[in-house]
């Protein structure tokens, strides 16, 4: 809304600010930030009010989280959503259509997370929305993304997978694209979702994945930065940078009610949604593979609960402890404290390799 006034920079110059992605992604962080601090003691409150019993704790996870998280409310991805909505919609270009389709992603997977948290809540299980049913509807959103995605983009690259470290190295995947992002898109979703069980748990690796690929987004849009770090340009990503900011900003605000003891939890509502994004600003810039790298700790995650159920069916035993595999660790002794710092210096360890494939090539 605000990129708008620059249109009256003629007028008056100091409006020409509003044209520069940093400012405006600067701008975004910050609203996001203060909408968090202002209104999140409210949204927690209402919840509370409205849930009573608060998130249901499941009677086979760690015995700790029956005592500790007994009673916390859920839904906190409200907190994240509204506050980063408010804050796209104010200083994000609003012709952008890359803006308009990462927004239905996060916006479509976030209701689906706000359903299944609403029946685990109002039921009192930990059985939500069917699992068979809710990848469905994320798989026609994330089909639908992709097919807009390769619409926007020039043929053949708009069809291709590019790859980190080789320049000229794509392969053109042609209607295959569409299932493959919408895997890319969906498998990020529910690896953010495996992540979220701890307090701070998700929410730091996924501000630190936003703000990388925010880079991303911003360098891939810029024709000359792309260019000289020689990866694809993509034409209008950059203006997700902004929207990443968005996210980072909502995020740090949550962080402040979400740390260690949390006194509301992200949910499915918020770790669904963001995921979501950062998935699918992953396939707007071609930055898929890059993705499984920066993104490496949410990959651990879900591989931790694909590893310990094949297992356990195929042999009877399992791998860990418990799964996914923050909970294996607790187990082994570690404080929460302990597994969040250090799985927030795997993901930063992380986000800098995946970024250094950048330049490296």
């Amino acid at each position: 809304m605000l990129y708008w006034l620059s249109a009256f920079s003629d007028t008056v110059s100091v409006l020409n600010v509003f044209r520069y992605l940093t400012v405006r992604t600067g701008g975004a962080m910050m609203t996001a930030l203060v909408f968090a601090f202002l209104f999140g003691p409210m949204i927690i409150n209402q919840l509370r009010i409205k849930q009573g019993k608060g998130q249901p704790i499941r009677a086979d996870g760690p015995a700790s989280h029956l005592l500790t998280k007994k009673g916390t409310p859920t839904m906190g991805g409200l907190m994240v959503l509204s506050g980063a909505l408010v804050s796209i919609l104010l200083w994000a270009n609003l012709t952008n259509p890359y803006v308009w389709i990462v927004l239905g992603v996060t916006l479509g997977f976030g209701l689906i997370g706000f359903y299944d948290d609403y029946l685990k809540v109002t039921k009192q299980t930990h059985s939500g929305f069917a699992g068979r049913s809710r990848l469905a509807l994320e798989t026609l959103i994330a089909l639908a993304a992709c097919l807009a995605f390769m619409s926007l983009g020039r043929p053949p690259f708009s069809t291709s997978l590019a790859f980190p470290l080789f320049k000229e190295l794509i392969i053109d995947l042609g209607w295959f694209f569409v299932v493959f992002g919408a895997f890319i898109i969906v498998g990020a979703g529910n690896a953010v979702n495996l992540t979220d069980g701890l307090d701070g748990l998700a929410i730091g690796p996924v501000m630190i994945a936003a703000g990388s690929f925010g880079f991303i987004a911003y360098v891939s849009g810029n024709a000359l930065y792309a260019d000289y770090l020689q990866i694809h340009f993509v034409s209008g990503t950059g203006e997700l940078s902004v929207f990443c900011g968005a996210v980072i900003g909502a995020g740090l605000g949550f962080l402040w009610f979400n740390a260690p003891p949390a006194s509301i939890f992200m949910g499915d509502t918020g770790s669904l949604a963001l995921g979501g994004m950062i998935g699918s600003v992953a396939v707007a810039t071609k930055h898929e593979i890059a993705l499984a790298i920066i993104g490496g700790l949410f990959v651990l995650e879900a591989v931790s609960v694909i590893v310990q159920v094949v297992s356990f069916k195929l042999t009877g035993k399992r791998v860990f402890k418990m799964a996914p595999i923050h909970h294996h660790f607790e187990q082994l002794g570690w404080t929460e404290p302990q597994i969040v710092i250090r799985f927030w210096i795997i993901a930063i360890v992380l986000a800098i390799a995946g970024l250094s494939t950048l330049k490296l090539r």
